[in-house]
């Protein structure tokens, strides 16, 4: 499953137009994301690759990728020169693996080099970036940037199963399961304003963990 997943990816990509990477710009926080990795070759120069990924771009056909028409999804860059488009998710090969980019609706999923032994690790980020930022914070303070990152999985969290005991809730007032077994009343009954404050919470925390690459379908999807 793995595997075909791979190929389906790695068909969607296609050449790039040969432009430069764009700079990056403070402007651009909300909406793009931008990453490298340093990959050494046989003869020992090393190549400098770039994931440029457009949040707010929209997915390409195959003819506008091949027309280079608008901003791609995720771009791959060598040395500065765009030589992959593609929608997202996909799979950019590269020498020796390949990068795999994945977004969700709060930001980054996955931006991975796997190489072919099957050993991965996450691309360096724009220092500019949110993930740039982010991880420069977590650097200076290490010890609030954990603090920080165990709060918004504790937010998710308790966002996840109050979630789940509404859906059990509302699941055992049909008649003919209730009847089966019995009705469930949650224990947890939040006004208005503490669903949306909760609401808010958690997405603001599935933003956080976005900017470090950290997703789990369960977690950040569901309870967010």
């Amino acid at each position: 499953m793995k595997n075909l997943k791979r190929r389906w990816q790695l068909s969607k990509v296609r050449p790039g137009d040969g432009s430069a990477l764009p700079d990056y710009r403070l402007w651009q926080l909300f909406s793009r994301s931008l990453l490298f990795l340093d990959l050494p070759t046989p003869t020992g120069e090393t190549h400098v690759y770039a994931v440029d990924v457009r949040h707010l771009a929209d997915a390409k056909s195959k003819k506008d990728h091949e027309n280079a028409v608008g901003k791609s999804p995720a771009a791959l860059y060598r040395d500065g020169v765009q030589i992959h488009r593609s929608n997202l998710p996909t799979s950019f090969p590269v020498p020796g693996g390949v990068i795999e980019v994945a977004t969700s609706a709060f930001g980054l999923k996955r931006v991975h080099y796997v190489a072919e032994d099957g050993t991965e690790r996450a691309l360096r980020p724009h220092d500019r970036s949110q993930e740039g930022l982010r991880a420069r914070f977590g650097r200076r303070n290490p010890r609030i940037s954990a603090v920080v990152g165990a709060v918004t999985l504790l937010v998710l969290l308790t966002a996840l199963v109050i979630s789940l005991m509404h859906g059990v809730e509302a699941l055992t007032r049909v008649p003919a399961i209730a009847e089966h077994v019995g009705r469930f009343v949650s224990p947890v009954d939040l006004p208005t304003w503490g669903n949306v404050a909760l609401t808010v919470a958690g997405v603001l925390s599935a933003v956080e963990r976005a900017t470090r690459l950290r997703f789990n379908r369960l977690i950040d999807t569901v309870a967010s």
